[in-house]
């Protein structure tokens, strides 16, 4: 059986990945592993809407969505961190095939609430047989951008789509790539964490508000069968792994 790792990448981490990122792609492509990418850009939305004079505002973590800032997250997520993120794996004699270039919907979704976020969804299906047709010869690269039943665009937090998309392809991991070397408390990196442990960090306001929807979605994965879930700066680093709460 294939084994599928989905590794989630923010916005700025495209021009910051290091040597041993690429060498890792390498090494499990070349074991056989189907590897996809969810890529985000948040950081360069926020730029990109404050140019053009649009609202940038967050909820807990997600970005609340107007149809004009929709536009501009999909021009730059297709049109600028895409290509990018492509071209340097290119540069590195990866394989890499943008799942949102064919015109195939990769991802389904449904309004989170449409009344709080605006064109915000969360995943509700994936496009499993072609996702796995681009799985078995190329390493997929994906926008968290989901298609609802009416056809309407919706963009979904990297980090929930990327956690969504790993649960429904049955991903043996998942890595949530991170700035920062894994969930920090007091200066040191947590190097196993709990569900109750994080509940009780959200609540004493230890872990933020942006870090909460990654750790929740990362829970969400971890609940529904996916193996092994870490948050981390490097591939090659454990970083925090998730675990599941054991049974006294």
């Amino acid at each position: 059986m294939t084994q599928t790792i989905v590794i989630k990448i923010g916005g700025n981490a495209t021009n910051h990945l290091s040597e041993t990122f690429y060498q890792q792609l390498a090494d499990w492509h070349q074991a056989g592993k189907q590897i996809l990418i969810v890529h985000g850009g948040g950081p360069q939305i926020s730029e990109w809407s404050t140019k053009l004079h649009l609202p940038v505002s967050k909820i807990n973590g997600i970005r609340v969505t107007g149809p004009e800032t929709l536009k501009v997250t999909q021009a730059v997520l297709l049109g600028l961190v895409q290509p990018l993120l492509c071209q340097h794996l290119a540069d590195h004699h990866l394989p890499a095939m943008s799942l949102n270039a064919a015109g195939v919907p990769a991802i389904q979704g449904d309004y989170l609430d449409q009344a709080v976020y605006g064109e915000v969804g969360q995943v509700t299906g994936v496009n499993r047989n072609y996702i796995n047709q681009v799985l078995n010869r190329q390493i997929g690269v994906c926008a968290p951008l989901a298609v609802a039943e009416n056809g309407k665009l919706l963009n979904v937090n990297g980090d929930v789509a990327a956690a969504g998309i790993a649960r429904l392809l049955g991903a043996e991991k998942l890595v949530l790539l991170t700035d920062v070397p894994g969930v920090i408390v007091a200066d040191h990196v947590v190097g196993q964490l709990t569900q109750t442990t994080a509940k009780r960090l959200f609540k004493a306001k230890v872990i933020k508000a942006g870090m909460q929807p990654k750790i929740t979605a990362a829970f969400d994965a971890l609940k529904n069968g996916v193996k092994e879930v870490a948050i981390t700066n490097e591939l090659k680093c454990s970083g925090t792994s998730l675990t599941k709460q054991v049974a006294i």
